[in-house]
């Protein structure tokens, strides 16, 4: 069964042992960030604190709620222990059958409302998560909600989101982002305001699918509802017309208005790296907040992989690079996201490969717009499980010839965060590419190709079951 709301959710990971409860005091400025980081360094429990300094013992926080397969998994009621393609292919097939959300009248959500000069952001304990940041993120692990002004399609996405003060925080969100996309193409030739609404702690699919790389037009609630097998419930908002998950911890209203920025920035990233200095984006000024009772407030701590992020782009963005290659007809086995690579590295393993695949392989990837950010591609052939990194990098070692294997393409639109890139390259976003090529040659003669040399694939079937058999008797 899906999960109605977070805390259902975290009830589960606590039983599964995925959850780490804090009852001590835990301070918001740095502190819940360090406990975090360390976390997802060493494969802990998400951190779920009880009690933050400053703030009443209504107020609590949690991270790191997808930050590992498992925890994924569970979010989509499937076994903890369930393979990584077992999941991409079980996304992919859910997908493939969205089902739409329903409009309820209310929802815990609207337990409190606050409006105009009721507001006060710093009513929640919004953390400074790494030191160097700009300032206190209210937005890392959230939805963003927006709507086109045009076709009446809403968006969900997850962008950064930097507080400026109790009433306004800043979003980087550039195109092809779609809210800046939004922001820039459909709003400000108009010179309107652009409503947007941030919802904290919902059910974990639905903020799984807000980090989804979806085309543009295509709704994010009715692919959550897929995946869930269940629609999803959603409100209105009390100052716009957006409709948000009804049983969300916590929701704030507002707007964006043309031309109105402030600086905002520098951030401790997914790539591992802190971004670039502050810069003028964005402001959101915020109309009202609703939230439920005892709300929990949900953060992530970007860094160097794993984190949340990183964790759901190997599933999700595996499955939309995964679909798009089928979709062309290319003879695809299996792709995987190299979740360790920071989203810039996916492996791809063929069938029948042929002169040229691995070049058609990594031209699809790039053309699709989440592409950008993936300059590097591992194309290996079908005997090579992509999601198994050993094997990948044994591949690239004894396969991809240094000379001809690796095929560079030296001008290309980069995404500004890669940190590769000089000041000058971020700045006018001028960027390269690579593919390695790790399958065999097909000029060369089958019957010398070099035989590897595994269990799999050392032994005949009978001898592999007899090793397998006394092994099982001493327990492994």
């Amino acid at each position: 069964m899906p999960f109605k709301d977070l805390r259902e959710f975290l009830a589960r990971l606590e039983k599964e042992g995925e959850l780490q409860k804090f009852d001590e005091e835990v301070d918001w400025n740095l502190e819940a960030g360090a406990i975090s980081r360390r976390a997802l360094e060493t494969d802990l429990p998400a951190p779920f604190f009880e009690k933050i300094k400053d703030y009443p013992k209504d107020r609590r926080m949690v991270s790191c709620v997808l930050a590992n397969l498992k925890r994924i998994a569970i979010a989509m009621d499937m076994a903890p222990d369930t393979p990584m393609r077992e999941l991409i292919e079980e996304y992919l097939r859910r997908q493939k059958k969205p089902v739409k959300p329903v409009t309820v009248k209310t929802g815990p959500c609207k337990e409190n409302v606050l409006i105009g000069d009721e507001v006060d952001l710093l009513k929640f304990p919004v953390p400074v998560i790494h030191e160097g940041d700009g300032g206190r993120y209210i937005g890392t692990w959230h939805l963003t909600v927006t709507r086109d002004l045009n076709t009446g399609w809403t968006n969900w996405g997850m962008y950064r989101h930097m507080l400026h003060d109790a009433k306004s925080f800043g979003v980087l969100a550039p195109a092809p982002k779609h809210l800046g996309t939004m922001a820039d193409q459909k709003y400000a030739p108009q010179n309107l305001p652009m409503p947007v609404a941030v919802v904290l702690g919902s059910e974990p699919i639905t903020t799984f699918c807000a980090a989804t790389p979806v085309p543009y037009g295509v709704s994010e609630a009715d692919i959550a509802g897929g995946l869930r097998g269940e629609p999803v419930e959603l409100v209105k908002c009390e100052t716009s017309d957006l409709l948000v998950p009804a049983h969300s911890e916590i929701v704030i209203e507002g707007e964006i208005t043309p031309g109105d920025e402030r600086d905002e920035g520098p951030f401790g990233e997914y790539t591992g790296y802190r971004s670039g200095l502050a810069s003028p984006k964005p402001v959101i000024r915020v109309k009202a907040v609703t939230f439920r009772n005892d709300p929990i407030f949900t953060f992530s701590c970007p860094g160097v992989p794993l984190d949340d992020s990183a964790s759901v782009f190997s599933v999700n963005k595996s499955a939309q690079f995964l679909d798009e290659l089928r979709s062309k007809g290319l003879p695809v086995t299996g792709a995987y996201l190299i979740v360790e690579g920071a989203s810039h590295a996916i492996a791809v393993s063929v069938k029948n490969a042929y002169y040229g695949i691995a070049g058609e392989v990594a031209h699809v990837i790039w053309s699709a717009r989440h592409g950008l950010l993936t300059p590097s591609v591992i194309v290996v052939e079908d005997d090579v499980d992509p999601c198994n990194l050993q094997q990948v990098f044994h591949a690239m070692m004894t396969k991809c010839h240094p000379g001809r294997g690796i095929n560079k393409i030296e001008h290309a639109t980069a995404w500004p965060l890669i940190p590769w890139l000089s000041e000058h390259e971020r700045k006018h976003r001028m960027g390269a590419r690579v593919y390695y090529d790790c399958t065999w040659p097909v000029d060369w003669d089958r019957a010398e190709l070099p035989v590897r040399q595994s269990f799999a694939e050392c032994y005949p079937k009978e001898i592999q079951e007899k090793a397998l058999r006394k092994w099982r008797s001493h327990g492994h």
